[in-house]
């Protein structure tokens, strides 16, 4: 139609500009009327370009109103995109059309152990490890509820501790980029793993030993937290929250300490804080650190990445009062840390970073760790450290998808014989 309507302008303008210039008595005139052609052109341009705009506003209403039928409209997951340090999965709500969220992840493995594991002797196991729903709803667009759900090991009938349980249920205030309010159960901003521990985000089958007994992932509690940027490239978070259960025994004690979201009694009260540094394009360096009455923790951090080169690790320190370590003491009967510490660094590249052929990816990678959960005892002593090394490679076929194989070389350098595992698991996020 539109087209039609050009022809007809152009005929006119042009049977106008012939029979007029039979009839010219000079050249000026000529070139008045050639004028007014061509504004008459400019016109039908400008009108041609607002009626395209029209179409594209009517298809956006045409799909809204497709979306309100339907009762549904999502947004997919950015990989690429963090709220406040969360993984792309977590923060889906803060980026959605809709004001309804829902997003998750999952990961399932298999693992073959050189030496017998656990009670009941075994080598081989497969488990059904985590599946996660995220839940978001924007109330407006500075009151935000984000909800973490958690099914462990295919849910509370499996005997290795499953589990259905709420990682995190908050509500976040959004006032401005330098001061923002969280309030309700929220994941302790502690280390690179815990506020990200979507299986895409880390390379290794199982996150690594240092997230599990020194910052004891996933760490989640109960309390505030303001957030924000400093200035350009400085972000710090610092939370007031449910503390850790000082009392507990073994190379668990942090692990075993952590409040959770089920009934917490009598807890005690602990301060986080956290600055990382994100200035310079594919970097984060940072620190966070925890204290209550009993148990001081801290720990630095990075993550570099520049083409398919990536790098992250983590070091932690943590000391618990004599007094506390007493009262673990007086249950175990043994003698129990006041002191533990570790770390691990991993490094990896992407291989297919190397052709422009394909947008999947495949990083190959090392890691090396060392954890001392028990590094100081109260009668003066120590345990061994925990050693290993990890190689392995992940295959994206999708940004949302990974599948791993890695082969880890374990050794605890007591009487307990070194341990290798050879472990293959899928993760998604969506």
């Amino acid at each position: 139609m539109k087209t039609i309507k050009n022809k007809l302008v152009l005929s006119v303008a042009t049977a106008l500009l012939v029979s007029t210039t039979a009839f010219a008595d000079n050249t000026s005139e000529i070139n008045d009327l050639k004028k007014q052609i061509q504004m008459l052109m400019q016109k039908t341009q400008a009108l041609e370009t607002k009626s395209q705009e029209q179409d594209e506003q009517t298809q956006a209403l045409i799909d809204e109103t497709s979306d309100l039928k339907t009762g549904f409209n999502y947004t997919k997951v950015d990989t690429e995109k963090s709220f406040s340090g969360l993984g792309a999965a977590a923060s889906k709500v803060y980026y959605s059309k809709s004001p309804l969220s829902i997003g998750g992840y999952g990961e399932m493995y298999y693992s073959h152990y050189s030496e017998p594991q656990g009670g009941d002797e075994y080598t081989n196991k497969v488990d059904v490890y985590r599946f996660v729903p995220y839940i978001g709803y924007k109330f407006s667009d500075n009151i935000i509820l984000n909800v973490e759900l958690e099914f462990e090991h295919g849910g509370v009938e499996a005997g290795d501790g499953g589990e259905v349980i709420v990682e995190f249920m908050y509500l976040d205030f959004l006032i401005n980029k330098n001061f923002n309010v969280r309030l309700g159960h929220m994941l302790m901003p502690m280390g690179l793993i815990n506020e990200r521990h979507e299986p895409t985000l880390f390379n290794t089958v199982q996150r690594p030993n240092t997230s599990k007994y020194l910052i004891p992932s996933t760490w989640h509690e109960s309390g505030a937290m303001i957030f924000g940027e400093v200035t350009e490239g400085f972000n710090y978070k610092i939370a007031g929250t449910t503390g850790i259960d000082s009392s507990k025994k073994g190379d668990k004690w942090l692990r075993s300490g952590r409040g959770g979201s089920f009934e917490n009694t009598d807890p005690s009260f602990g301060i986080t804080t956290r600055l990382d540094y994100t200035g310079t394009n594919g970097l984060l360096i940072g620190a966070s650190a925890y204290a209550d009455s009993d148990v001081n923790m801290f720990d630095i951090h990075t993550d570099y990445k520049v083409g398919g080169f990536r790098a992250y690790g983590v070091y932690t320190m943590s000391t618990r009062d004599d007094n506390a370590a007493k009262a673990a003491q007086n249950i175990s009967g043994n003698s129990e840390a006041t002191d533990a510490k570790g770390g691990f660094i991993n490094v990896g590249f992407d291989l297919l970073t190397l052709t422009n052929s394909t947008t999947d990816k495949l990083p190959v990678f090392v890691q090396y760790e060392s954890i001392s959960p028990r590094d100081e005892l109260l009668d003066g002593s120590s345990t061994d450290s925990l050693d290993s090394v990890t190689v392995g490679l992940n295959y994206f076929p999708h940004e949302q998808v990974v599948l791993k194989l890695d082969y880890v070389m374990q050794d605890k350098h007591e009487t307990t014989p070194d341990t290798d595992i050879i472990s293959a698991s899928i993760g998604f996020v969506f």
